[in-house]
């Protein structure tokens, strides 16, 4: 009976790309133009931040020069799905402004399959990047709270909403530089239940990294407060 009614369903209302509207033949996905467009985050990268890179040497574990420079970073492991550029960016936005929930099931797919490392790391929780109150107001919905909930139900890690808050409000980070950035966002965050995190490791999620000033914050605070390690997984990521 339910698989004669989406039958009926997708007659009347046939799955669509998720980018451009073209008819296709599977819920929540993307039409092969679309997708042979989407530019993935694969090997080689950077074992650590997980930044893309041009060598060829795919035997060992490489590592790009700034992490090979700072060995205080914040991050215990950090990795993205996929490059942010003009034809990923219509998914990001649509899920992140227009209300298109529904991208959360392709965007969650891809957030598996970039995080396996750090799930391999056995995290406590997962931590989203959490929005203003009068943002989230606004927007109805956090992105990132979604994503954490989606990922969550894939890989039976625990998430918490209830841990890290944003008490500051501030610009939005597109319109500001590099520099503005890490000034616009410092102690925006606070961990506001820190024997939660105490000794834990946990995975911090975000739609789209571009200079990392919002996730290495929240890092920074998580780990004052006491967490083991802080893992960043992004869906997107800026690598011009």
């Amino acid at each position: 009976m339910i698989r004669w009614l989406k039958r009926l369903i997708d007659l009347i209302l046939p799955p669509r790309c998720l980018i451009c509207g073209k008819v296709i033949g599977a819920d929540n996905a993307l039409c092969a133009e679309c997708f042979n467009n989407i530019t993935f985050i694969t090997k080689p990268y950077c074992q650590h931040c997980g930044k893309p890179l041009s060598f060829t040497n795919l035997n060992k574990d490489l590592y790009c020069p700034e992490c090979l420079k700072k060995k205080d970073s914040v991050f215990y492991l950090c990795r993205s799905a996929i490059q942010y550029d003009e034809y990923s960016k219509k998914l990001i936005l649509d899920f992140k402004f227009a209300d298109h929930l529904e991208n959360r099931y392709l965007l969650t797919q891809w957030l598996c399959l970039a995080g396996k490392d750090i799930v391999k790391t056995k995290p406590d929780m997962i931590l989203p990047v959490p929005l203003h109150y009068s943002r989230l107001f606004r927007r109805k919905y956090n992105q990132s709270a979604v994503l954490a909930r989606e990922l969550s139900k894939k890989t039976q890690i625990s998430v918490r909403y209830d841990v890290l808050k944003k008490y500051r409000y501030t610009k939005p980070q597109v319109i500001c530089s590099g520099k503005q950035r890490r000034k616009n966002i410092k102690d925006a965050f606070a961990v506001i239940k820190p024997e939660a995190i105490k000794g834990k490791s946990i995975i911090l999620i975000d739609d789209v990294y571009t200079t990392g000033s919002t996730l290495k914050e929240c890092a920074k605070m998580l780990k004052k407060a006491g967490a083991k390690n802080v893992s960043a997984l992004t869906v997107a990521r800026v690598t011009d």
